[in-house]
């Protein structure tokens, strides 16, 4: 092994020593477009430690629409089977998997990265590929890898993935995603500032109600903002509801109606992205757009965006269930069902006064 000699990045944890000879990497991160970005950086550390090597995502369908189209440190995306703990969904097929593992341990890797989780059930997978040396998270009772850390959840996602890469002797070259492509082409000549507002979030009680962003969606409007309401099926009565709250024709929604590469698109010609902690907050700060996030208090510490001129965090602190007072314990099997918003207490002035500034705020320094 090389000793590590990077004169410069930034160290996140403890450098270990590169890896000798090593020309294939693989990445395995499942999950929704927001976890993709946490794990940008630390795989573009990997690209810089090891110029050269390819870099496989073993990913998600999602993923793969979102990579298709632009520059990125990955030389191929191999979608993951449908797996326990690894890619969740009806349907698992042992075979399948069986199928998936040969075909990926016939790229011979010489590193796989676990960047899925504490490794209860994606070290067992990873383990499989045969590659000559892994490095990841290791939880309590997980299987170990040749190199790894012990999983925590209270720790931020991104800076996670960098300390797993320094594991493999990759320094940071940077601390927050960036989606690689074409520069935000913003602004446009005698067009309207343009504000998105994505309303959903995978768990029901990170959303904000859709009457506060309704009240910002109509107060941006009078002063002659456009806003496009934007989301997936599961949003399409949070976003009716706001058109219709609004009653300006300069609010409108495409939810349910674009894919990911025109939603991506949308993002990155936008001025202004305010949303609850969910994946396209994630990928319109990675292409360069600013962002007003609302976030349950406690995952900021995991998921909240580090820069601030461009970048504004609105927490919610309720720590107990707001229709039967339990705590939501991380982990905690025995937490209610309730799906009420806990993040309803953040008010609409604030957010409003976020948005507005962010809209004066120029991209650029310059």
């Amino acid at each position: 092994m090389q000793p590590p000699s990077f004169p410069s990045g930034t160290l996140v944890g403890e450098l270990g020593p590169r890896f000798d000879d090593v020309r294939r990497i693989a990445v395995l991160r499942g999950g929704g477009i927001g976890d993709l970005m946490f794990v940008l950086p630390a795989v573009e550390s990997l690209a810089a430690a090891y110029p050269g090597a390819e870099i496989v995502l073993l990913g998600m369908p999602s993923h793969a629409a979102l990579l298709a189209d632009r520059p990125a440190p990955f030389s191929a995306v191999e979608v993951l089977p449908v797996h326990p703990g690894v890619r969740e969904g009806a349907g698992v097929d042992p075979a399948a998997t069986d199928a998936y593992v040969a075909r990926v341990r016939g790229l011979d890797l010489d590193l796989a990265v676990q960047a899925h989780g504490g490794g209860g059930n994606s070290n067992p997978f990873l383990l499989r590929l045969g590659a000559r040396h892994t490095v990841g998270t290791a939880a309590p009772g997980a299987p170990q890898l040749e190199r790894d850390l012990p999983y925590r959840y209270f720790q931020h996602e991104t800076q996670r993935w960098l300390e797993v890469a320094a594991l493999a002797g990759a320094p940071a070259v940077q601390l927050e995603a960036r989606l690689r492509g074409r520069a935000n082409r913003r602004p446009r000549p005698g067009a309207a500032p343009r504000l998105v507002v994505h309303p959903g979030a995978t768990d029901p009680r990170r959303r904000w109600p859709a009457r506060r962003f309704a009240e910002v969606a109509a107060a941006v409007a009078q002063r002659g903002v456009e806003v496009v309401v934007v989301g997936d099926a599961s949003d399409r009565d949070a976003a009716a509801a706001i058109v219709a709250y609004a009653e300006s024709p300069l609010v409108t929604s495409v939810a349910d109606t674009i894919g990911l590469p025109a939603l991506v698109d949308l993002l990155e010609d936008s001025d202004v992205v305010l949303a609850n902690d969910s994946g396209p907050r994630h990928v319109a700060m990675a292409v360069g757009t600013a962002t007003v996030g609302v976030f349950w208090g406690p995952n900021m510490i995991n998921a909240a965006p580090v820069a601030r001129r461009r970048h504004r965090v609105l927490p919610g602190w309720v720590l107990h269930c707001p229709r039967c007072g339990a705590p939501l314990a991380q982990g905690d099997d025995r937490r209610c069902d309730h799906q009420e918003s806990w993040v309803a207490d953040v008010g609409v002035e604030p957010v409003l006064a976020d948005v507005l500034d962010l809209l004066d705020t120029p991209r650029d320094l310059s």
